[in-house]
């Protein structure tokens, strides 16, 4: 324990020399303007079980992601515009929004429509043959049911008729076919996502192996992580984690929803996924993660708060405070709140004394604000 807050001290030590070495090296200027509120966050403070257990670090991924190729061979007739910030048009690129079914990108369609309207053409033949095969066999069976035709003329009459319906339904599979060929002209997003890479520009040749575009879909996204044998036993499948990150403050919530049958060959873990909402889209592709995995009895509730709250303390030596919110609303002062800290969990760390579960701390920007000041609170 001792170790561990002389660990955590000595990183508040050296965070606390920048404001320090900016004064002294000019990293500001004093001036007669009124310097504008400095923008935090806040957070409640969290009450979590304590028990045994172990943290691991997750690679957020896309809950999907796909690379779209082209089925029809051709040169690429058009790639979808939008405008950029300045309201000038440009072809979609990464970064770029899409709702499910836009057309990103257009093959020629020329040799296709031509294609269709041959099949198209040959289907009023074979039809047109098939109505004169049908009226040639109506009349031979009023004629062969009256005795005025023979049996071999009329099963002559009735092959005609089989063949030319035969006819029919080829020339419409190949008017299917080409109305098929005809729109896999047009590339479209198969979901709402993220364009995440563009791989085509107009005017160049494509088919069936060229990858035009990789779009991610990260209304959900998971936590991956790997897990040691020892460890599977109190992994379950549905079962609610908590996953934490260093980029974005707070808690977010899911469930295990993929557990690996097989350990990796060379690491020798279990591949498991915790899938979280993100309808927001506050978690991106590529963040670190933390997740606790809980392996004890959890009879213990402590109070916990990111580590980017606690400040040093102004009033005693090798203390820690927080600096709490007074009132609501989006400007409000701050005070200094005295605190003594337990064992870290994953981004958080314990408070034995000073706060109570749903007190409001800042969790963003507590390293640059001192007590009584005024501040803006953003989301």
């Amino acid at each position: 324990m001792d170790r561990q807050r002389f660990r955590f001290a000595s990183i508040l030590g050296l965070a606390s020399l920048f404001p320090l070495l900016c004064l002294f090296s000019g990293c500001g200027k004093a001036t007669s303007e009124s310097r504008p509120l400095t923008p935090v966050r806040t957070s409640e403070v969290q009450s979590i079980s304590a028990g045994d257990s172990n943290i691991y670090s997750a690679n957020i991924q896309p809950y999907q992601q796909v690379e779209l190729a082209f089925k029809s061979n051709g040169y690429l007739a058009s790639i979808r515009q939008v405008k950029d910030a300045n309201g000038k048009l440009r072809n979609i690129d990464q970064g770029d929004w899409v709702t499910k079914g836009t057309v990103l990108a257009t093959v020629s369609q020329d040799d296709y429509k031509d294609k269709l309207q041959q099949a198209k053409a040959q289907l009023a033949r074979a039809q047109a043959n098939y109505e004169r095969a049908k009226l040639s066999f109506d009349r031979m069976s009023v004629l062969y049911k009256n005795g005025a035709a023979t049996k071999p003329d009329y099963d002559n009459a009735n092959a005609q008729m089989l063949d030319t319906q035969a006819s029919v339904e080829s020339a419409k599979a190949s008017v299917s076919e080409a109305t098929i060929s005809l729109a896999y002209c047009e590339l479209r997003a198969p979901f709402d996502g993220w364009i995440v890479k563009r791989n085509v520009d107009e005017g160049q040749l494509v088919g069936p192996a060229t990858n035009g575009f990789t779009i991610s879909d990260v209304r959900s996204v998971k936590a991956v992580f790997g897990v040691p044998d020892t460890a599977m036993e109190h992994i379950r499948l549905g079962s609610p984690e908590t996953v934490t990150t260093d980029a974005v403050s707070g808690n977010f919530y899911g469930r295990v929803s993929s557990i690996s049958p097989s350990a990796d060959p060379k690491s020798r873990v279990y591949s498991v996924e915790v899938t979280l909402p993100n309808g927001n889209n506050r978690l991106k592709a590529g963040m670190i993660a933390s997740i606790i995995i809980r392996s004890g009895p959890q009879n213990q509730r402590v109070n916990v708060v990111p580590l980017t709250a606690v400040v040093r303390s102004l009033t005693r030596a090798n203390g820690f405070a927080v600096f709490m919110p007074e009132g609501n609303g989006d400007t409000v002062r701050v005070r200094a709140q005295e605190v003594e800290l337990g064992p870290t969990y994953g981004n958080m760390i314990a408070v034995e004394q000073g706060l109570k579960a749903g007190d409001k701390v800042v969790t963003y920007g507590a390293t640059m604000i001192k007590a009584g000041e005024t501040v803006r609170v953003i989301q």
